[in-house]
């Protein structure tokens, strides 16, 4: 839990306001699905003992869209030449209100929840004994756990204008939720909005961070409102005097997305989501929290001043992170083991622990690779390529960094070495975000390792971010970050390339094939087959399917390799074919990475059979909907749309050919399309220090820049120096022009 929301833990009451934005689409109609999943956070919290008030908005602009609906289906073709009159707002809020509610009752009903409606205006405020019984209703209702649903009851509103009048106890739905959580005594207020929260300048700015604590004093005037909501009355300016108000007479408010589906559970967790107001925020002496951009600003500014470094120096630099891990292994012990103990008692599946662990030898292992590294050729202002492309003009195309590189990976410390390395080797800053499993264990790694990094370059070339928070901010910096490499899950990747314009490096899922022809030599295939899935099941270039020959079946050697995988401890699923031969579980799904000792067998016809189910399962498409409430269709046909997002992942990641003739394998290496391809070798030879890399930051499946394991070359790009003597183009008269290819000089 993060320290500044600790005081979730005392939170009993709370009062959420959905604003207009968030409950209808663009077009004024309902966002049925955004309703639904608000409405599911809320039943959890009702079920989880918490007493709940929702502060609804969205009627106005429902009964617009019905009325305007009524008035087209009701006018003639003459009526509809005419102007059209303006509909009466308090009007369209007496129709909208009744067809709001249904909605919400409805959806409640199915989460069998109860709600109940209550619409207050100015006026009933002015009346001590209504605010007494206002508070003995409530208290009633939520003694019974049902949820109170509150709205200004516009259609009967003493204003002429309630878009426009801010006059009265309260003005606007914000407010009216600031004056219920002061008048209710909640313990926390939730405002939601159609953006993450509070920003120091509107977010659509390319430099706009979001203000994660809002402090009076430091932020009331550095703040930049954007537009005033176009659907409702409030907009952000409106809910920062209401969230002001409320933590000033002792309620803590958080301003937050409702477009998120968890947004609200998470604040209650004491996750730092959206912004929070306080009234003790102004004295809270936090950890100086280092911003996303002034961390990415550093990491470049010491990239610069590591490339300008001689050679020697840089590989300097490696070679003491060397010594400097091999001289802590005790200390990285100790804290790598703090975090496997944690891990074990959280309940985190063995292939995890596997990952999380640094197993005897492997610091010495890494600190090889490093000064393997380091004695590698320089790959900086490496000259490529060099062209005269006049006399005495010469081209020429040089090697350079990326710049500042953002490494999202999962609960595996080695990898932070091997990045780090890696970034210092290529010359790029970097920001690494590891899994949370490894918190200490990054921790010392990152500690040891920029305290090896000279003054003259600075520590901040590697910064290690250590809220996920932070990420949301990082990937918004496409003008200070140039490349995102996200290591882990396929749900991680994708909401990472879902969520930022920086090039995004990496894979998703490693769904390794090895595919056993009929001419397999059968010791040879027993051997790898057995490396392939045995050695290490939960790296990613680790088997996760077998296919096999039809014929292959008929020699008794097939029979021999299943026994021996299951003597090994290996559990079997087969698909159609294979699970019906050997009598063993059929798969739902062939593109399934285990990351365990399971694996998918399946016969095939041919080395094409092999090659098109290669194909067809190395590609997955996942259809999900967004609310489960398309059930309930026959109630909420006015309003239920469907939402199908889908999300291609790619695996092509390695896969392995065994046979004994030639014209098999080439065809299985030319038109499998794979990063990696091999013939008779096992799988786990996919990998950066085998590879003679050195080391690795991942294994990309990408198609653009980078593919297979990415070593110091996926890490550079390229610049073009032009030297000269005078040359100018005016016009190109009077330059002849040779482009003649040129030697490269040793």
């Amino acid at each position: 839990m993060d320290s500044s929301r600790e005081f979730v833990k005392d939170v009993k009451r709370v009062i959420v306001k959905v604003g207009t934005a968030v409950v209808t689409r663009a077009d004024g109609r309902l966002a049925v699905g955004r309703v639904g999943a608000l409405c599911e956070q809320l039943k959890e919290l009702n079920s989880q003992g918490y007493e709940v008030i929702l502060v609804a908005s969205g009627a106005v602009g429902v009964g617009i869209q019905r009325l305007r609906y009524r008035r087209l289906v009701n006018s003639s073709l003459d009526d509809l030449q005419k102007p059209q009159i303006e509909l009466d707002s308090k009007a369209c809020a007496a129709v909208g209100q009744s067809s709001l509610m249904a909605l919400y009752d409805t959806l409640f009903s199915q989460l069998d929840v109860t709600a109940s409606q209550l619409l207050v205006t100015n006026s009933d405020f002015r009346n001590p004994d209504f605010r007494m019984q206002l508070s003995e209703t409530v208290g009633s209702l939520l003694d019974l756990r049902v949820i109170p649903i509150f709205n200004e009851n516009d259609a009967i509103s003493t204003r002429d204008h309630p878009n426009e009048d801010s006059s009265g106890i309260f003005c606007d739905n914000d407010s009216l939720a600031t004056l219920l959580a002061l008048e209710l005594k909640a313990d926390l207020l939730v405002l939601l909005s159609d953006v993450e929260g509070l920003y120091n300048a509107p977010p659509n700015k390319p430099h706009a961070e979001l203000i994660h604590t809002y402090v009076k004093e430091k932020h009331e005037g550095e703040i930049t409102f954007g537009d005033k909501s176009k659907v409702g009355r409030g907009g952000m300016t409106a809910k920062v005097k209401a969230a002001n108000q409320a933590a000033d007479a002792g309620t803590p408010t958080v301003i937050t997305s409702g477009y998120a589906t968890d947004n609200i559970v998470k604040v209650l967790q004491g996750q730092r989501v959206g912004t929070l107001f306080h009234k003790d925020a102004h004295s809270w002496t936090l950890v100086k929290e280092i911003g996303a951009r002034e961390m990415a600003v550093a990491a470049r500014e010491c990239s610069r001043r590591l490339q300008a470094l001689p050679s020697k120096d840089r590989r300097k630099i490696l070679l003491d992170i060397a010594d400097a891990l091999e001289a802590n292994e005790s200390l990285i012990k100790v804290e790598n083991e703090a975090d496997v103990a944690a891990a074990q008692e959280a309940g985190y599946d063995k292939s995890l622990l596997s990952r999380l662990a640094l197993k005897p030898g492997k610091i010495s292992g890494l600190a090889k690779s490093i000064r393997m590294l380091a004695d590698m050729k320089e790959p900086i202002g490496h000259v490529l390529s060099r062209m005269e492309l006049a006399d005495g003009l010469i081209l020429e195309k040089t090697s350079c960094p990326m710049g500042v590189l953002l490494v999202v990976f999962e609960a595996r410390p080695d990898a932070l070495v091997q990045i780090a390395s890696l970034a210092i080797r290529s010359g790029n800053g970097l920001l690494l975000k590891g899994g949370k499993e490894a918190n200490r264990s990054n921790a010392i790694l990152h500690k040891v390792i920029t305290e090896a990094i000279p003054d003259t370059v600075g520590e901040k070339l590697i910064g290690l971010v250590t809220s996920r928070e932070q990420i949301p901010d990082l990937l918004k910096l496409d003008d200070v970050i140039d490349l995102v490499i996200p290591r882990g899950s396929n749900k991680l990747v994708s909401q990472i390339k879902d969520s930022t314009k920086i090039p995004v490096l990496g894979h998703a899922d490693g769904i390794c094939h090895v595919y056993i022809d009929k001419s397999a030599n059968m010791k040879m295939a027993k051997h790898i087959v057995l490396d392939a899935k045995t050695d290490y099941p939960a790296a990613c270039n680790a088997m996760e399917t077998l296919l096999v020959h039809k014929d292959f079946l008929s020699n008794g050697g097939f029979n021999k390799l299943v026994t021996e995988l299951q003597r090994k401890g290996v559990t079997l699923h087969g698909g159609p074919r294979a699970s019906a031969l050997l009598n063993i579980s059929q798969v739902n799904s062939f593109h399934h990475e285990y990351n365990s000792m399971d694996c998918t067998v399946e016969i095939v016809d041919d080395v094409h059979s092999a090659i098109d189910h290669i194909h067809r399962h190395g590609r997955h498409v996942e259809y999900s909907h967004f609310s489960s409430f398309v059930l309930y269709i026959n109630i909420l046909w006015p309003f239920v749309i469907f939402w199908f997002f889908f999300n291609f992942s790619f695996s092509s990641h390695t896969d392995c050919i065994i046979t004994e003739d030639s014209k098999i394998a080439e065809i299985f290496l030319l038109q499998v399309d794979s990063a990696a391809v091999f013939h008779n070798a096992s799988t786990r030879f996919c990998d950066g220090a085998r590879f003679g890399l050195g080391a690795e930051v991942g294994i990309s499946t990408s198609r653009i820049h980078a593919r297979g394991p990415v070593g110091v070359e996926g890490l550079l790009t390229s610049r073009w120096i032009l030297k000269g003597n005078g040359h100018i183009v005016d016009g190109d008269e009077g330059v002849i022009y040779t482009h003649k290819s040129l030697a490269l000089q040793s």
